[in-house]
């Protein structure tokens, strides 16, 4: 099966081939200002694949794919609260699949990554929010409305959300107004600081871990997104993980962190898969 695949995002539009579980031909092209625009460009980029068998799309937002509406919000804003699959289909005259960014991201792990042999995940995909996603029996749950694992919309201190306190762009840009990257950069070269401030990052996703782990009992939590670059990330947050597991009387909770293996292909992986689930 030949599944062309495009990840919609803020800034960019990634787009690659599935073939033979393998994605190729992956390039991108700019996100456009408009609906039309975006239309024009997908139609073009498709027209240079030949024999697919229908087209994946991974998108931000609350995505119900029985409705096919993309619901809520994103940085697209005008991909929102109309029959965008029945849309797609007429403009590519394929069958078209739309799933949630995160979760799509996920899908890529459950089927072909670090997640592969485990049946109960949690997935962290960090970036200017706390995305997120999570499995139960190999199956994304979803909820009564969409909000399944939206692990950002979390309150841990007071009225901040797990986005607020564990995104190291907006803890980077309270900080400093600097960015993501620069916060790190700083705390590695010794700033006292910036250095807290990491650690309040680490801690964040820790308790927020700790709570999850409490409702789901899941044999793995993934972290994706940019900072899973960081050869040092995960010894931190286990380590808090399992400090908070074991004060609260939960040391029993024997929960494995590590990081996604996918990086920028894992949403198009993930549409692919999400395609298959749904037509094969």
């Amino acid at each position: 099966m030949k599944i062309l695949c495009f990840d919609m995002g803020g800034t960019s539009v990634k787009y690659g081939l599935w073939e033979n579980e393998t994605i190729t031909q992956t390039n991108s092209f700019p996100t456009p200002s408009s609906w039309q625009e975006m239309k024009e460009l997908l139609k073009n980029t498709a027209d240079q694949f030949k024999g697919i068998d229908g087209i994946g799309f991974s998108s931000p937002g609350s995505v119900d794919s029985k409705a096919g509406v993309i619901k809520g919000i994103s940085a697209i804003p005008y991909i929102h609260n109309f029959e965008i699959v029945k849309e797609l289909e007429m403009l590519f005259g394929q069958r078209i699949t739309i799933e949630n960014d995160a979760n799509a991201a996920a899908l890529a792990e459950l089927y072909y990554g670090k997640a592969k042999d485990f049946q109960n995940v949690v997935f962290f995909i960090i970036g200017s929010g706390i995305g997120g996603a999570i499995s139960i029996n190999k199956q994304i749950v979803k909820g009564a409305n969409l909000f399944g694992g939206e692990i950002g919309y979390m309150l841990l201190d007071q009225d901040n959300t797990v986005s607020q306190l564990a995104s190291p762009v907006q803890v980077a840009e309270r900080f400093g107004h600097l960015t993501g990257k620069e916060l790190f950069e700083l705390s590695d070269q010794g700033d006292k600081n910036a250095r807290e401030a990491v650690e309040g990052i680490y801690d964040a996703l820790a308790r927020s871990m700790y709570n999850i782990c409490l409702l789901v009992d899941p044999e793995l939590i993934l972290i994706g997104g940019g900072i899973s670059q960081r050869e040092d990330l995960i010894e931190p947050i286990q380590e808090k993980l399992n400090n908070y597991l074991k004060l609260n009387g939960a040391k029993d909770l024997k929960i494995t962190v590590d990081k996604c293996e996918f990086k920028q292909d894992a949403n198009l992986i993930g549409a692919a898969v999400n395609f298959q689930n749904t037509f094969v």
